[in-house]
């Protein structure tokens, strides 16, 4: 009994370690530590579980973004591989794009590089990009276009153009007889606040008139003028002016100390108007507008404005900014592949030019009266507005959720501005007789149906078998210059036995 009441451990002590496993010997030998493999800690557990996460998501979402690019980019290429006369031009597209409310132009340009550039790459067609920097570049420069065309109708018109680089090519191409690709052409409209300017540009070009209107009269400074009486000077003696002048006079004062008495400077006023000129000139604003949309009724149709225009298709520019609006921003960032996917439709939609449908009208949002009395807080300063007829078109509902997460700041009207035209903050306009010119570029069927077959990799480029897919380890083999592809060694030349039979 004592031996084992003895042998016996006592419950509080804890019980020997084992011994630590003996290292391998083959590490032993090659000089490795013992590497002991265990499970992470719990905050090792959190911390790789949500990187890990996002690492994945972000992964998996590119991967996606990028077959999708890839889907409307095959759908397309077939464009470019179609050959054009010497004497005739691609067929050129409008890309319109604007800074977003609250940002810069970047931001837009990066837009339009990540999702819109690569399909008109893909098809090889030329696009011009018409940029505006601040609110109404967008709208002057759709306008002066448009006034542009009108007047090479031969429209009369006393403005005198510039002659400009692009005014130059055109009549050179012009000489030497190279037209442009028939076929239809379109504009690319990126984000809401690019939209509602693109509209205003629209009927301002083809309803105002050609030359810049008048000024508005200065009244307030008239008035001010006539009202002020005009200033009476009177000149006081010199004597009462200066006293030292004043002892000139006198008999006591000497001859020499005359000569001492400094002269008046007198300050020439040509110098002061050189230096108001060289100070440098402020930029000067957009154009004011021609006419206003009170104005629409009454004005009348040019006789060059076409039966209908070219398809324009506006394009998502999902832009928020703000620190609370992080969670938002971080799903999208994680999500890209959806936006993508919109984008694309609708690119490929206006490159291909299938198909096409007028806009309709008679249409009604579902929270357009609520994001009208969220949007704008205070009433739009043209209250002639109403006087023109209640129709809705899907013009003014296109894009209309995107005004709800642009910057509290841009929602703002400044005392000075009940009478300066906003064209983000008004309310979209549209006349019936350029609404109902106005059409949206769409997928016909095949080309819907096709874009699927290409996103499950059962059909390729339009004429074209999709080639072969290399292997992982072929392809970096090829890449870092230890091999060539199969496409590389089909375009080599095969050729024989030069010096002969027998090699000599």
């Amino acid at each position: 009994m004592a031996d084992s009441s003895s042998s016996a451990t006592p419950s509080g002590a804890s019980k020997p370690q084992a011994a630590p496993k003996p290292p391998n010997p083959a590490f032993k030998m090659m000089g490795l530590p013992n590497m002991r493999f265990k499970l992470p800690s719990r905050n090792w557990m959190i911390f790789l579980t949500i990187t890990g996460s996002f690492a994945g998501a972000l992964i998996y979402d590119r991967r996606e973004k990028r077959r999708v690019q890839q889907k409307w980019s095959e759908l397309v290429a077939h464009i470019s591989k179609e050959t054009l006369p010497i004497d005739q031009m691609r067929r050129k597209m409008t890309v319109y794009l604007a800074a977003p409310p609250g940002d810069g132009l970047r931001v837009a340009r990066d837009h339009f590089k990540e999702y819109v550039k690569p399909i008109l790459v893909a098809a090889a067609l030329d696009y011009t990009v018409v940029e505006g920097r601040r609110e109404g570049d967008v709208r002057a420069s759709t306008a002066e276009n448009i006034r542009k065309l009108r007047r090479k109708a031969g429209e009369p018109s006393s403005a005198v153009e510039e002659v400009g680089v692009d005014a130059v090519v055109l009549a050179t191409r012009e000489h030497i007889g190279v037209t442009d690709e028939p076929g239809p052409k379109g504009d690319l409209v990126i984000g809401r606040h690019t939209w509602k300017e693109y509209i205003r540009g629209l009927h301002e070009g083809w309803l105002g008139p050609l030359d810049a209107p008048p000024p508005p009269p200065e009244e307030s400074t008239a008035e001010s003028t006539a009202d002020t009486p005009t200033d009476v000077i009177t000149e006081k003696p010199a004597s009462l002016a200066n006293p030292e002048i004043a002892s000139i006079d006198s008999p006591e004062f000497s001859e020499e100390k005359k000569d001492e008495i400094p002269e008046p400077k007198i300050e020439e006023p040509e110098k002061e108007e050189e230096k108001e000129e060289e100070k440098p000139a402020k930029p000067a604003g957009p154009t004011p507008a021609y006419i206003y949309p009170s104005e629409y009724s009454s004005a009348i149709l040019p006789h060059t404005i076409p039966q209908s225009f070219d398809s324009s298709t506006p394009v998502e520019f999902p832009h928020l900014l703000g620190f609370l609006n992080t969670p938002i921003r971080v799903y999208r960032f994680l999500t890209q592949r959806y936006l993508a996917e919109d984008v694309g439709r609708d690119v490929a939609a206006l490159v291909l030019a299938n198909s096409a449908r007028p806009y309709r009208e008679d249409t009604f949002s579902a929270d357009s009266e609520s994001t009208a009395a969220s949007v704008e807080s205070t009433p739009s300063p043209d209250s002639s507005f109403t006087d023109l007829t209640p129709r809705n078109y899907e013009q003014q509902t296109v894009m209309e959720a995107a005004e709800k997460e642009w910057h509290k700041s841009v929602h703002k009207r400044e005392e000075d501005e009940t009478v300066k035209e906003r064209e983000w903050l008004d309310d979209i306009v549209l006349d019936q007789r350029i609404a109902s010119r106005m059409q949206r570029a769409t997928l016909s069927p095949e080309d819907e149906v096709r874009s699927q077959r290409i996103g499950e990799q059962q059909e390729y480029i339009l004429g074209e078998e999709r080639p072969t897919p290399v292997p992982f380890w072929k392809r970096m083999w090829i890449d870092y210059g230890y091999g060539e592809s199969d496409e590389v060694l089909r375009r080599k030349p095969i050729l024989g036995n030069i010096d002969g039979e027998d090699g000599q």
